[in-house]
């Protein structure tokens, strides 16, 4: 392999002179990783805010409380739901409307910081709209 000296800091034009004085066979092969490396998909990198509000978008409803409101619901379906029960669930769902609410503030806060639209991002991330909303 060739050596050739440059100065630490290049400019394309440095870098191009650099590249010129190299061994015809040692310039394929410098082409051909440069080739590949052009290739390459881009490296998506989120930012700290980006991260944070992906987090809290994917966190969910906590799985007791949504094992729980399934069994209500099931239960409010069979008619088997008693005056106590029909109390519970709709705090539940006071409560999960709350979460959703509170996600749907972060889409739209990751939304602004990608100038995208909110359906637009939903989209992106293959998020869908819940049928009970549709």
């Amino acid at each position: 392999m060739s050596v050739i000296q440059v100065e630490a800091q290049l400019s394309t034009e440095q870098l191009f002179k650099a590249v010129q004085q190299m061994p015809k066979n040692e310039l394929e092969k410098f082409l051909t990783r440069v080739m590949a490396l052009r290739a390459r998909p881009p490296v998506f990198r989120l930012s700290e805010a980006e991260s944070a509000l992906l987090l809290k978008i994917n966190r969910g409803v906590p799985e007791a409380l949504q094992k729980r409101y399934n069994a209500l619901i099931a239960k409010r379906q069979a008619a088997t739901l008693t005056e106590k029960e029909y109390d519970e669930l709709l705090r539940m769902t006071s409560r999960i409307e709350k979460l959703d609410v509170e996600r749907m503030k972060y889409l739209a806060e990751l939304a602004r910081l990608r100038k995208k639209s909110l359906t637009g991002l939903m989209r992106e991330l293959d998020i869908k709209t819940p049928a009970h909303v549709q």
